[in-house]
């Protein structure tokens, strides 16, 4: 069973959701980030989405963007982030890790290649936001075999004739894009993104976590009673940004990360 099976199971049997916080690889710096990394699972992160920076990042909004920009001239690599998720996995085998981002970057690596690097590195999980499972099999099934769980999103637009053909093949979870929009866009209204999950919830017997606009714990929590996770991303990026320096930054993430991961963890329901 994969460290993200082992996560939901054990979230679940205590009847609450995960919090999966987002950041930038490489964002303000190589140093801070692995330091924001490593402080996560204390201020109590579940599971960590890694940000793998590319020029082009299509989901994002402006706030993401521009972390990529600050990861990239500060000189941030697909090397560099497998070696952070590496040094990681020599402190801490618990806490699920997710490189989340582009094809591109892991086309110009070399698929085989990246396949067994990631897993070698201690990577659980992949989110790529630029392949439709209609062209995505070049990459999953070879990251599938090397026991890397394949996460595919949906959102509000997704055709209910298509989602068959999402769902499939995915493990580890369904990413639910609350909005139809980039990241950091206010987050859609809680009745019509649980509806979404409880039909997600059925269609891929995996799941759920809801993530893109989830700026606040207010929301987050909201999020938590319907969704198995909730995902934060821009708001954690801001504050880092805001902050007068990298030893500044990585204190402003922590301290709001756990901020939200109270709210998330003050949500019960009956364990399953």
């Amino acid at each position: 069973m994969s460290r993200i099976a082992k996560k939901f199971d054990a979230l679940s049997a205590s009847g609450r959701a995960a919090f999966i916080p987002f950041v930038m690889a490489g964002d303000p710096s190589l140093e801070a980030s692995f330091e924001i990394i490593k402080g996560l699972p204390a201020a109590g992160a579940d599971i960590i989405e890694l940000g793998v920076a590319f020029t082009d990042p299509m989901a994002d909004g402006p706030s993401i963007q521009a972390a990529g920009v600050r990861a990239l001239n500060g000189g941030q690599t697909l090397v560099r982030t497998l070696g952070m998720v590496e040094k990681f996995r020599a402190e801490d085998d618990q806490t699920p890790i997710i490189l989340m981002g582009y094809y591109n970057p892991i086309a110009t690596y070399g698929v085989d290649r990246f396949v067994t690097d990631a897993v070698s590195s201690g990577v659980d999980g992949l989110i790529v936001v630029d392949l439709p499972p209609e062209e995505d099999n070049e990459l999953r099934d070879p990251a599938s075999d090397a026991g890397l769980d394949f996460i595919r999103l949906a959102t509000p637009t997704t055709d209910p004739k298509r989602l068959p053909r999402v769902v499939k093949g995915a493990s580890g979870f369904i990413y639910y894009v609350s909005v139809a929009g980039v990241t950091g866009k206010t987050a859609g209204g809680s009745q019509s993104v649980a509806a979404a999950v409880a039909d997600l919830r059925q269609a891929a017997g995996l799941p759920i976590a809801v993530g893109f606009g989830v700026r606040t714990p207010e929301k987050a929590r909201e999020f938590a009673t319907f969704s198995d996770a909730v995902v934060v991303g821009s708001a954690l990026v801001d504050v880092g940004a805001s902050a007068p320096d990298h030893k500044g930054a990585v204190k402003a993430v922590l301290n709001k990360a756990s901020d939200i991961a109270d709210a998330v963890k003050s949500v019960r329901r009956p364990a399953t």
